[in-house]
């Protein structure tokens, strides 16, 4: 291989690694010290982007191209800073001590709102900046042309990474962070003021963030899609390098951007999931990142002390419950029989999830691959060997169960955003089998045709044949829920510790959870392929896996009736909002902004925390009476 073509790769892998790092110092940077799983930070990441190309082109025309350029990338970084300030304010400071699926699902809201938002100011083209001043055209270098751009590229992010470094271990203030990073209520017993450490943090983060989008300008035209390619990368470098470490996010960087470099040629076919591929396997050497600091397990639960309906739902409610729905469709059209299928489906799919996290205390940002999974196994097993229906739905738990056998080993010896994070790992990377295996898969077109026997081609009957068998389920995991195995799983949930010093396996009773919610989201999954006719790589990537949290969180953690009502609202949502209008991402995202942080219970843990405090109130009254 030429040593000029080698060495022209390596300076794109270093150029790609900066980008990388300028973007993940400030995700990680706002983690370590608030917590926060923030991921608006692609949001800020391409607003830097136009609001650049605004500041540029016209800062360029009055102060002419060189200066004019340069000013218009520091004011966009400090005006990206300003807007962190004024999520923070307004947002992120009422969740420092949420959960991260709160974190999470507040943040998605904001990407859909801010999707909505820049089409509106900016228009729904893309918009290429102009060329850096004193970098444009490219240098030959042993017979390959390089840009000086790029080469700019490299210099920053070594540049930026000694800045943080100083700015860290040389001023008071950044003692006070990397203090704070590593026990925030000690910091906060010495008088410091927690409130402007932390909006300073995100002001640094969010500046980070909008100068990469900034200095991204030159090199690509602003887009839509900013957002979104950049957050999953952007995480990935961080949980490689360990949340909250700066340095570990500069190497992870330079792993990853030369490991693309050369990966694309020597493995282009997984080019989709590299990056994942990467990610999984540094997490399963090293849990914690390369320079991560353990987490303990015990955060979730305690941050989600209250009510629940285990002690409100028995059995005879349970069926008055299939009742109404039973009652639902009847009089209704085609479609609305579809929808409220669909209905139940997703409500399988999201009581799995909330098994998993709510009863488990494992949080999954991946939990669409069992779902998917499920779905393939029936449509392949119809589509590839005219299995019938009964084959097919028996398959569906099967394969799902099987791959949370094997992910499941991995994921449980983990905890936090870590093992979220893994279990996004492998979701993508079944999304990338699924859109390259063609032959098999039908790639990006899927499969058609996977239809019910004709006794349930009508659709009110196939309704009722899958409430049926969603119900056996629903009952199924109630049952588990109550038994001993799901005291145990509570218990590990909130103190695995002590659970652990009374000589209970949590690693097992964890795994365990896994195949359950597992196979019962690969049911739905299969059920879903029959109910649509067809389905595609879409239902194993990470829009799904968020519906299936906003489902969740929606109807109530720690709910048993709770993914019904989430379910049925988030569908609700998606029929009206996005057939009344085009800005249905701005009012969908509102509505899960509001949710996190007006009704964070959801629908049925609010109902339930009124009802406890109507009945804490008669007893009280009782007792004074008495």
């Amino acid at each position: 291989m030429d040593f000029g073509f080698v060495l022209s790769q390596i300076l794109t892998g270093l150029s790609s690694a900066s980008s990388l790092f300028l973007i993940a110092s400030g995700l990680t940077i706002i983690f370590g010290v608030t917590r926060i799983v923030n991921f608006a930070h692609g949001s800020l990441y391409m607003l830097g982007a136009y609001c650049a190309y605004t500041a540029t082109e016209s800062l360029m025309a009055i102060l002419g191209s060189s200066l004019g350029f340069w000013v218009g990338i520091l004011l966009t970084a400090v005006f990206v800073g300003l807007i962190g300030l004024f999520l923070e304010f307004f947002l992120l400071r009422w969740l420092y001590k949420s959960p991260e699926l709160f974190q999470l699902l507040a943040t998605f809201g904001v990407v859909l709102i801010v999707q909505d938002l820049v089409p509106f100011l900016w228009g729904g083209e893309d918009l290429l900046g102009p060329r850096a001043p004193g970098f444009k055209g490219a240098i030959e270098i042993l017979g390959w042309s390089f840009p000086r751009y790029e080469l700019f590229m490299i210099l920053i992010g070594p540049c930026i990474w000694g800045g943080l470094w100083l700015l860290f271990h040389k001023t008071r203030w950044g003692i006070l962070v990397r203090a704070a990073t590593e026990d925030r209520e000690t910091v906060a017993t010495l008088g410091i003021n927690q409130a402007w450490l932390f909006r300073s943090v995100l002001f640094l983060g969010a500046f980070l963030a909008g100068l990469a989008g900034a200095l991204q300008l030159p090199k690509e035209p602003a887009n839509s899609l900013m957002d979104i390619n950049i957050i999953a990368e952007a995480f990935v470098v961080t949980v490689i390098g360990g949340m909250g470490s700066v340095t570990g996010a500069f190497l992870a960087a330079l792993l990853i951007g030369l490991l693309q470099a050369f990966g694309i040629l020597i493995f282009p076919k997984i080019t989709l999931v590299f990056i994942f591929l990467v990610m999984a396997f540094v997490l399963m050497i090293r849990p914690n990142g390369l320079l991560g600091k353990y987490q303990t397990v015990e955060t979730y639960s305690k941050q989600n002390e209250g009510p629940h309906d285990l002690t409100f739902i028995t059995l005879p409610r349970i069926f008055i419950t299939l009742g109404v729905c039973a009652l639902l469709p009847l009089g209704l059209g085609d479609f609305e029989i579809f929808v409220l299928t669909e209905i139940l489906v997703f409500a399988l799919f999201a009581f799995s999830l909330n098994f998993l996290m709510g009863f488990g205390g494992m949080i999954s940002f991946g939990h669409a691959a069992y779902f998917g999974l499920g779905a393939y196994a029936a449509a392949l097993m119809t589509h590839h060997f005219q299995a019938g229906l009964p084959l097919a739905l028996f398959a569906s738990p099967i394969l799902p169960l099987i791959a949370a056998a094997l992910f499941g080993w991995f994921c449980t010896r983990m905890s936090g955003v870590y093992l979220a994070m893994l279990t996004l790992a492998f979701a993508q990377i079944l999304w990338s089998i699924a859109f390259q295996w063609v032959a098999l898969t039908g790639g990006d077109n899927g499969l058609i045709g996977i239809w019910p026997p004709k006794i349930l081609s009508d659709r009110l009957l196939f309704y009722y044949f899958a409430l049926s068998l969603i119900g056996f389920v629903f009952i199924l995991l109630y049952k588990i829920t109550l038994s001993p195995f799901g005291l145990l799983l509570r218990a590990a949930r909130d103190s695995s510790k002590r659970l652990s010093a009374d000589g209970v396996h949590v690693g097992h009773l964890r795994w365990a959870a896994f195949l359950i919610a597992g196979a019962s989201a690969g049911l739905a999954g299969g059920l879903y392929s029959f109910a649509k006719g067809s389905i595609d790589p879409h239902i194993l990537s990470i829009p799904l896996s968020v519906d299936g949290l906003s489902m969740v969180l929606m109807g109530g953690i720690q709910t048993l009736l709770g993914p019904l009502m989430g379910s049925a609202a988030l569908t609700f949502l998606k029929t009206t909002v996005m057939s009344l209008t085009e800005n249905w991402r701005f009012f969908m995202g509102s509505a899960i902004v509001f949710l996190v942080l007006v009704f964070p219970r959801g629908l049925v843990g609010s109902l339930i925390h009124v009802f406890a405090l109507r009945k804490a109130a008669r007893s009280e009254k009782t007792e004074r009476s008495s």
